[in-house]
């Protein structure tokens, strides 16, 4: 398993210690029958009973001896596999945070957590506790068929018969559960989904009326799962009894060939009792060996599906070399700028320039690529042609964490953690933000208000992604967090689509009061772009217009359609200069 060996080799000494014990746990396991054989025959046979108190200690010291090895031995493997989980799912987080925008959007959310939480956990169960088990079952196995062949070689042919059929039924069984697991695995998701869809949706279900829908939906999923429950017990019923009789007929055999053996002479009673302790302990190995190969199976598939995300590549990194600025002053430029995505044009021939300090508008239909200009300014994606600068400097020259912590971005689609509402407001800049600064941002955002009237004000813990929140609130809150970093650019891609006309303007006068801060705002509304120094309308990833809002008006073109469709009156010569 690739890459797998390192870990485990890291913990040796955890694996060579687990081993001794096992191997010490085994031997006074196979002792124990012997003992158990001198009793019947020297006891009770041969009727010496001053042997009997030291043969019994004898017996309880073997079996204190073995317990005290297995608890060492399974903590051990439990402590080895937790900490190769702990470092691969450590390694693997790490490198999927590292990765960039691409990457996630092509995979998405769902199928990394699966690899982080599911597929780790199966590598857990191979190098830990079921790696172990499964060198025990081979040693195991080894010993007491040696102790075995050692009593009667003959009658050691019984379980050699009977123990490959069950672990043939063992492996027939496993793989019939599997195939159900994993069918219930999928519709008790597909159940859940439908309970979640519907009770979230609840006030959609009952506006339109579809409780009798979401009813009978629930009800099929339902009886599928239900099915399916019934198959796995169907499964169960027809391979269960199959193992239990050919156990049964393992100790019914050796019993009764024993007995035969033990008249003729051959073998003593004493070691008919102690071969039948064997065969008794004998059948478990097989017994697990469908469950041991898929588990191995599975953790096999499992490290192959992690190790695809850990041979990715970022296609956006810090350069070896990073030029850094003393001093980000802000100023923006776009030369020429092309952006081809998944064989589809974004953007095409883009030029701006945005010097430190002044304010940029950007407007267009959606997909016109406003929000892939964010991107680039952050280096979520590099261009394809042209550059992109700040303070003339191409910022794929730059160190990434500069150019990132450069900017203060407030998302189109706002996404709020599940923590404080300061931790939320604070993020950008953890180390150094106290509360009155936090506070001054919220109050800046107009978010103090509603924040203030929370149970626990800014300790009040918020669902994730801001559940509990108005879509204007989790806004808010957002603006707020950009405004606390501080940072010398403000990118504001539709920030105040959720807000009522009143809040956004008075969020307008906090910005332009900011007169230090470059500021590039992305929206729909005239209303958050008309006082920009320049106003850029975007089209099928061009620039179709370009200038200030009195001049747009004059030009009558795509920023003038808007503003008539938005204030509804076409506007004359003389309202258009207001």
């Amino acid at each position: 398993m690739k890459s797998l060996g390192k870990y485990m080799a890291r913990y040796w000494y955890l694996y060579l210690f687990a081993l001794i014990c096992l191997v010490a746990a085994i031997l006074m396991d196979a002792a124990a029958p012997q003992v158990i054989g001198r009793i019947i025959d020297d006891v009770i046979v041969g009727g010496d009973s001053s042997l009997l108190i030291g043969l019994l200690a004898t017996l309880f010291l073997l079996g204190s001896g073995r317990g005290a090895l297995k608890y060492m031995q399974e903590l051990a493997s439990d402590v080895v596999g937790v900490r190769i989980s702990r470092d691969i799912r450590r390694r693997l987080f790490c490198h999927i945070e590292s990765m960039s925008m691409g990457f996630f959007e092509k995979n998405n959310a769902g199928e990394l957590m699966a690899r982080v939480k599911e597929d780790v956990e199966r590598i857990w169960d191979a190098v830990g506790y079921v790696g172990i088990l499964c060198i025990e079952a081979i040693v195991h196995t080894v010993i007491i068929m040696i102790c075995m062949v050692r009593i009667s070689p003959i009658l050691t042919l019984i379980p050699l018969c009977i123990m490959p059929m069950v672990g043939y039924i063992a492996i027939r069984l496993e793989k019939g559960l599997d195939k159900v697991y994993d069918d219930i695995s999928e519709e008790n998701a597909r159940l859940n989904t439908v309970a979640q869809e519907s009770l979230t949706g609840v006030r959609t279900v009952k506006a339109f009326s579809r409780e009798q829908y979401e009813i009978e939906k629930f009800k099929k999923s339902n009886g599928r799962y239900y099915k399916l429950n019934m198959a796995l017990a169907k499964t169960l019923a027809k391979y269960d009894p199959n193992i239990s009789f050919l156990t049964k007929t393992l100790l019914v055999l050796s019993v009764s060939v024993g007995g035969l053996f033990v008249v003729q002479g051959q073998i003593s009673l004493g070691q008919l009792g102690t071969f039948i302790e064997y065969a008794n302990n004998i059948v478990w190995p097989m017994e697990i060996l469908g469950w041991v190969v898929n588990t191995m199976a599975a953790a096999v598939t499992s490290n192959k599906k992690i190790n695809r995300i850990l041979e990715e590549k970022a296609a956006v990194t810090s350069p070896e070399n990073p030029e850094i600025l003393k001093e980000v002053k802000g100023d923006l430029e776009f030369s020429h700028v092309s952006l081809k995505l998944q064989d589809q044009k974004i953007l095409e021939d883009v030029s701006f320039h945005l010097p430190a300090g002044k304010t940029l508008g950007i407007m267009g239909m959606t997909g016109a690529g406003k929000t892939s200009m964010v991107n680039l300014i952050e280096r979520f994606h590099d261009v394809t042609e042209g550059e992109v600068r700040l303070d003339g400097v191409d910022v794929r020259r730059l160190d990434l964490g500069q150019l990132r912590g450069s900017a203060a971005v407030v998302m189109q689609n706002v996404f709020l953690f599940s923590d404080t509402v300061s931790e939320n407001i604070r993020i950008g800049s953890r180390s150094w933000m106290e509360r009155s600064h936090i506070e001054k941002a919220a109050r800046a955002a107009d978010a103090h208000g509603f924040v203030s009237a929370l149970p626990e004000e800014y300790d009040t813990i918020i669902g994730e992604k801001g559940v509990g929140l108005s879509g204007g609130q989790k806004q808010r809150l957002s603006i707020a967090r950009a405004l606390a970093k501080k940072a010398p650019i403000l990118i504001l891609d539709d920030a105040t689509s959720a807000l009522d006309m009143e809040t956004e303007h008075a969020i307008q006068q906090q910005l332009k009061a900011r007169d230090n801060v470059t500021k590039l705002i992305i929206a729909h509304r005239i209303s958050a772009v008309r006082h920009a120094d320049e106003i850029v309308i975007l089209q099928e990833g061009r620039i179709a217009e370009r200038g200030t809002h009195e001049s747009l008006l004059q030009k009558k073109g795509l920023y003038y359609d808007t503003y008539v469709a938005q204030y509804e009156e076409p506007k004359t010569e003389e309202t258009a200069g207001r």
